[in-house]
């Protein structure tokens, strides 16, 4: 008699980015960190809430190293290493630079899931580095309660390639690279309430490598770069704001979502990683007084493996956007702009 399938899911008490600490909690508990400043070669540290830390080894090369890990998002063990790989790879890509190499990091409570389950999640973890050309050289694993697994990434870029969210300028286009709908889509999956179709459509985005953040890096008419994940889009376009000390404006109407998002929000599919998001910096946006909750709540949508937002002149915001198009981010859209004014998000509709 074969053993019951036990869901991923059903063993995590929360999934994907939605994992997260609050943004209020992150910040509390950094606050009280030595700073970084003795460093000179440290060019971007934890100050800035960025992606990935800087390090500048020469006149020529930076090292960008992040780590990001998880619990599963999705039942399939191949499809959770994926999508946790993906997005750990993305904050390399929203530096400007270029992934080298990876660490597998890996909690798994054995006495629940067979090693046949756990050498999935790290070979849909491993194929990912392969497609973006890197090896994963090695990692550390424990007993867990719960399931983890994400990475350690280096990456390299030049100096001047170094994009960060605090760079922002006056009148820059924003553009968001993918639909929002991963923490709406990854509730009704907990409740089986996700279709085929849904799933297929959430699994090809979270996968989808950021790559052209190093593409993009090129340019010098894009200014900053930061990945939406589990602050959802309004706590990063907060960070991009607060960092870049103005004010960011975004149309409601023209932000990307997945083809269910606004369906399965209205009827309740919100996580609570969204409602802690409000929480933490809600006081720094600005509504429209006739939205929804679910709404505000879907533009709070905690990501995992989202897309990137991108601030870049407005003179060459069309042409950037078809860069990103081009690349094959066919829901990417200009949402917004920056402006003068204080740190704060602008929500129109």
């Amino acid at each position: 008699m074969n053993a019951p399938i036990i869901r991923l899911t059903s063993l995590a008490h929360g999934g994907g980015c939605g994992c997260k600490l609050a943004p209020s909690v992150l910040q509390e508990l950094l606050a009280g960190q030595p700073a970084a400043a003795p460093f000179r070669q440290l060019l971007v540290g934890a100050d800035t809430g960025d992606d990935a830390a800087v390090w500048q080894v020469d006149d020529n090369t930076c090292i960008v190293a992040t780590t990001d890990f998880f619990m599963p998002v999705v039942d399939d063990p191949f499809d959770f290493g994926r999508i946790a790989a993906t997005n750990a790879i993305s904050d390399i890509y929203a530096m400007g630079a270029k992934p080298i190499l990876a660490l597998a990091i890996l909690g798994m409570p054995l006495d629940k899931i067979s090693v046949d389950v756990v050498r999935e999640i790290l070979r849909g973890g491993a194929s990912v580095c392969a497609d973006a050309g890197f090896p994963i050289g090695g990692g550390h694993s424990i007993d867990a309660p719960e399931p983890i697994y994400g990475l350690a990434v280096i990456g390299i870029c030049r100096p001047e390639q170094v994009r960060r969210n605090a760079d922002a300028k006056p009148g820059d286009a924003l553009i968001l690279t993918k639909g929002l709908g991963v923490g709406v889509y990854s509730a009704a999956i907990k409740k089986g309430q996700l279709d085929g179709d849904g799933y297929a459509e959430m699994v090809a985005s979270t996968t989808q490598l950021n790559r052209v953040g190093g593409d993009l890096s090129a340019d010098p008419a894009v200014h900053a770069i930061t990945d939406v994940t589990g602050f959802g889009l309004l706590g990063h376009a907060y960070e991009m704001a607060r960092e870049s000390k103005l004010s960011l404006a975004i149309d409601a109407r023209k932000v990307p979502l997945f083809s269910r998002a606004n369906e399965l929000a209205k009827s309740g599919f919100i996580t609570g990683a969204s409602k802690r998001n409000w929480a933490s910096y809600g006081a720094s946006i600005v509504l429209p007084p006739a939205m929804p909750e679910w709404q505000r709540d879907l533009l709070a949508d905690p990501q995992t493996s989202g897309g990137l937002l991108v601030a870049c002149a407005p003179d060459h915001a069309e042409a950037v956007l078809k860069k990103v198009i081009d690349a094959g981010f066919t829901s990417a859209k200009i949402i917004g702009h920056a402006e003068a004014g204080p740190a704060q998000v602008r929500i129109e509709s």
